[in-house]
């Protein structure tokens, strides 16, 4: 298995966040719960991209796995 992120959608995913709350966003782009880890990763070198929401609402969570602001979408898929 590669250890290269697959791009898992070329955009980003709108979810629902609230505040205070944990979430594992997946980094390897191989979970089928995406944008966030299921696991899938253990073959690989990566490792789930543990955040806190700062606020309750909708935000835009990177799909192709290629944002500099990890785990938010930064605009990298359009460069894909």
């Amino acid at each position: 298995m590669s250890d290269d992120p697959v791009c898992a959608q070329k955009g980003p995913y709108q979810v629902d966040l609230e505040a205070g709350k944990a979430y594992f966003w997946c980094t390897c782009g191989r979970s089928a719960k995406q944008p966030f880890c299921d696991g899938n990763h253990k073959e690989t070198s990566f490792k789930p991209h543990r955040f806190v929401a700062e606020v309750t609402g909708t935000v835009n969570l990177c799909g192709c796995k290629s944002s500099d602001d990890q785990p938010f979408c930064d605009g990298a898929h359009n460069m894909l």
